[in-house]
């Protein structure tokens, strides 16, 4: 029997949305619009920056009535409040069911690059035989500021301290043979393993469990940058392994511009009284306000805690999490998978050979991200992103021709996959 023809028409879109139970959870977001334009702006940049949950607001109003009307009580718990003194630890729950780790094992602090830093100074003590560091070739700038800070502050050459591996040469994804190889010739002096859980210019997602177990297999430590991956695929830290992890929450967790990150620590570390940089936070709970001389960390995560936790940027994180409860992240994977394979063939319905996805297509490879390389690039391509947002479209672009588009399944819906496409279309010669 001859494989249905994929239905390509706005009707189908429409269709798909009044079949979706999520479609509800759009309601709860705020849609950013232009003014002048009719309606809410098509917004595929989740990967960039979420977008902000109504409930966020509020969240943020009771704490500003909690500064207003009780001042430094407000650390303190009352009828209708907690109080800010353990206010961190509300996140360690949902946080955890979104790592798929242990509640000890993570904690909301920082920001993702802070986060990173604190990691590596626990994890890369460098030795005469062990010293490198591995990371992707195309890692995100930030990652590698990070890692090259480091290894020059321990006094090494990045020169040749630094490893890196890419993609295969006329591919897009990891390069699993050189990896093995690069391990075979160079593992007994990799210090440090540090990966993505999604590649943020591809969109392709790592096997996080494998990638670990190759690493340990030689000997060396391994992190994940989780930017890309948390709130957006699903993990399962604790049983993969890694030594550690860090994220931030602004992009599918959609806590709001420089909001506050998170950390994972596995279990394995809790008891092994590591170096770290040492904050008051990450003193132990019930004597904190001795004032001790000598630093006691806590146990787990959240010993690596260096100040009080930001309650105003924190209150946001909390909204977006109710949200990701609610949905039930299962329920939130499987509509991710039928909205990212619907973007996927309308572009290619649409615009056939002058767009190739660089994004892996099997879903278990990939989040709801699709890279989209234009080929050749839009004519005017420096204004191309600002010719599509005249359309209506947000997303952003990559030099020299890479447009990343995101269908996040907590607010989007087939129509916007298809508006998207629509405006493509209409301008990428315009």
């Amino acid at each position: 029997m001859p494989a249905r023809a994929f239905d390509e028409s706005s009707a189908a879109a429409r269709a798909l949305d009044e079949a979706d139970a999520l479609a509800p959870w759009r309601a709860r977001f705020e849609l950013p619009r232009d003014h002048g334009r009719r309606g809410a702006l098509t917004y595929l940049c989740g990967h960039s920056l979420g977008l902000m949950p109504k409930a966020a607001r509020r969240a943020v109003a009771v704490e500003l009535e909690r500064w207003a009307g009780r001042g430094v009580d407000g650390h303190f718990a009352d009828e209708r409040h907690d109080g800010w003194l353990g206010f961190h630890e509300r996140f360690a729950a949902p946080l955890a069911a979104l790592a798929g780790a242990k509640r000890t094992e993570v904690v909301a602090m920082n920001t993702l690059t802070v986060n990173l830093h604190l990691m590596l100074v626990t994890f890369f003590r460098p030795t005469r035989e062990r010293y490198k560091i591995l990371i992707e070739r195309d890692a995100f700038p930030s990652d590698r500021y990070a890692v090259e800070s480091q290894l020059r502050w321990h006094g090494l050459d990045p020169r040749d301290a630094l490893l890196e591996i890419g993609p295969r040469a006329g591919a897009f994804d990891l390069d699993r043979e050189r990896l093995e190889a690069l391990f075979a010739a160079e593992g007994e002096r990799i210090a440090l393993v540090l990966l993505p859980g999604v590649q943020y210019l591809s969109g392709e997602r790592l096997d996080v469990g494998a990638l670990t177990a190759v690493a340990q297999r030689h000997g060396c430590l391994v992190g994940f940058d989780l930017a890309h991956a948390i709130g957006n695929v699903p993990l399962a830290l604790h049983a993969d392994g890694p030594d550690f992890a860090v994220w931030c929450s602004y992009k599918y967790l959609n806590a709001g511009p420089g909001a506050v990150g998170g950390c994972f620590v596995h279990e394995r570390w809790h008891a092994a009284g590591l170096p770290r940089f040492a904050g008051w936070w990450g003193h132990d709970a019930g004597r904190r306000f001795l004032m001790e001389r000598e630093f006691a960390p806590m146990r787990g995560a959240e010993g690596w805690q260096l100040s009080n936790p930001p309650i105003l940027s924190l209150a946001p994180l909390a909204a977006s999490l109710e949200l990701f409860r609610d949905a039930g992240f299962a329920r939130l994977r499987r509509k991710s998978e039928r909205l990212t394979r619907y973007l996927e063939e309308l572009l290619r319905a649409r615009l056939g050979g002058r767009v190739q996805v660089l994004t892996p297509s099997e879903p278990k490879r990939r989040g709801c991200q699709l890279a989209v390389r234009i080929d050749p690039p839009p004519r005017r391509a420096p204004t191309f992103t600002a010719r599509l947002r005249a359309a209506g479209v947000v997303a952003d672009w990559r030099p020299p021709n890479v447009l990343r588009l995101a269908p996040v399944p907590l607010y989007n819906r087939f129509a916007d996959a298809h508006a998207a496409v629509s405006a493509l279309a209409r301008t990428i010669d315009a």
